[in-house]
C-alpha cells in the first residue's frame, strides 16, 4: 500500500539530514533537528506536537554555528543534545544545552556544555547511553571509537578510552545495545563490528553490503536491522550472525535510515535517497507472532511486510525518529529541509 502523506509538516530554512525525538520531554511529543547550510548560520529546532495532534509548533529556534551532520538528544535531560558539525574544512562534537528561560528570551544561545575533541578526520556519530541517567557518551569516527565522562555541571568531557578500528577500516556510525551496555555495533563499509566496551576490543562482525544506517530492537534482544545500499534492510539475530533471518526490499534505490519502534517488536521505518518511508512488519523470529508486544493477534496470519509507504517527498529521506511518548508516531526529515510528523495507526494491520 502506498500514497502521500496525511501527516503535519515544518519546513526548515535549510537544507537537513537530521532529527532526534526528545526522549526526555515526557510531557510533550517533541523532536530536534538541525539545518546543513555551508553558507548560512545554521539553525537547531525543537518542535512540538500540539496538544490536539493538528500543529507542529517550533518551541525554540537557535543559531548553531556549522553544518550539522549528526544530532541526537539527550535520553534523560530534554535541554542536552549532541551535534557532529562541519566547517567545511574540519569536523567536530559537542555537547549543548537550550537555555532554561528560552521562551522568554528574544535571541536565546545554545550553551556549549562540552567539546568531543581528539578526532582524526571526519566524525561521524555520537551515541549516548541507552537507559537511564549516565555520564557515559561515545563518539565515532572514521578511524577511532571513544568512550567519554560527561560531567554537565562542570561542563568538561573527559576520554576515558579511545581505540582504532585498525587499518583499512572505515567506520561510518553506529548503535549502542540497549540490552547490553558493554556492547557497541559499529557500521564499517560492508561490515558491522561488535565492540565491548570494558576492553574496547572487537568480539565480532557480520558481513553485508554497503551499510548506511543501524539499529537495535529495543524490544528483543539479539536482533539487528541494518540498512543497505543497494540491497536494502537486513534483520539479523547475532546468535546465528551468517546471514540475515529476514530481509526487505522496499526502496528503488538506497537505504540510508532504518530505526526500530521503542515499543512494538517488528515495527520498522526505513527511509531512502527514492524520496520514500517504508513502514514495515517485519518478523525477527519464527515465534514473533505470538509475543505478547506484538501488535498482530494472529500467529498463522502472512502479512506483507511493507504496510505502507510515504512516496510524497520531493528529496532523500535521511532522517526518521519515533516518538517515544506516542509510539505510533514518527517524525521524517527530507534533505530539503521538510520534517513530516505521521501517526502509523491507519496502516496498521487489521486482527
Amino acid at each position: 500500500m502506498q500514497g502521500g502523506s496525511s501527516g503535519i509538516g515544518y519546513g526548515l530554512k535549510y537544507q537537513a539530514r537530521c532529527i532526534s525525538d526528545v526522549q526526555a520531554d515526557t510531557d510533550h511529543t517533541s523532536f530536534i533537528t538541525g539545518t546543513l547550510s555551508l553558507r548560512e548560520e545554521n539553525e537547531v529546532h525543537l518542535l512540538r506536537l500540539s496538544s490536539g495532534g493538528t500543529e507542529l509548533i517550533c518551541e525554540g529556534l537557535f543559531s548553531h554555528p556549522n553544518e550539522i551532520w549528526d544530532l541526537s538528544s539527550c535520553p534523560f535531560d530534554q535541554r542536552i543534545f549532541s551535534t557532529v558539525f562541519s566547517t567545511g574544512e574540519s569536523f567536530g562534537a559537542a555537547v549543548w544545552q537550550i537555555p532554561e528561560l528560552y521562551g522568554q528570551l528574544n535571541s536565546p544561545q545554545l550553551e556549549r556544555i562540552a567539546s568531543l575533541d581528539g578526532h582524526v578526520g571526519k566524525v561521524n556519530c555520537i551515541l549516548w547511553w541507552p537507559s537511564g541517567r549516565n555520564d557515559k557518551l561515545i563518539s565515532i569516527d572514521d578511524e577511532n571509537l571513544f568512550l567519554w565522562s560527561l560531567d554537565c555541571s562542570r561542563k568538561a568531557a573527559q576520554v576515558q578510552s579511545k581505540e582504532s578500528a585498525g587499518m583499512l577500516h572505515y567506520l561510518s556510525g553506529g548503535a549502542w545495545d540497549p540490552h547490553d551496555v558493554n556492547a557497541v555495533a559499529a557500521t564499517c563499509e560492508s561490515s558491522v563490528q561488535f565492540w565491548d566496551l570494558r576492553t574496547m576490543k572487537k568480539t565480532s562482525s557480520i558481513e553485508c553490503g554497503h551499510v548506511r544506517d543501524v539499529d537495535y530492537d529495543t524490544r528483543k534482544m539479539h536482533i539487528l536491522v541494518t540498512a543497505e545500499d543497494e540491497s536494502g534492510i537486513h534483520i539479523w539475530d547475532l546468535r546465528m550472525p551468517k546471514v540475515p533471518i529476514n530481509e526487505l526490499r522496499g526502496h528503488s534505490h538506497w537505504t540510508c535510515a532504518v530505526t526500530c519502534n521503542p515499543e512494538y517488536e517488528g515495527l520498522i521505518l526505513s527511509g531512502g535517497t527514492d524520496s520514500t518511508v517504508n513502514f514495515w512488519f517485519a518478523s525477527t523470529s519464527s515465534d514473533e507472532f505470538t509475543s505478547g508486544s506484538s501488535v498482530v493477534a494472529s500467529p498463522t496470519q502472512k502479512l506483507d511486510p511493507l504496510l505502507y509507504s510515504f512516496n510524497d517527498y520531493e528529496d532523500s529521506v535521511y532522517g526518521l525518529a519515533w516518538s517515544s511518548r506516542e509510539p505510533w508516531i514518527f517524525a521524517s526529515l527530507s534533505y530539503d529541509g521538510r520534517v513530516v510528523v505521521e501517526s502509523v495507526k491507519p496502516y496498521l494491520p487489521r486482527t
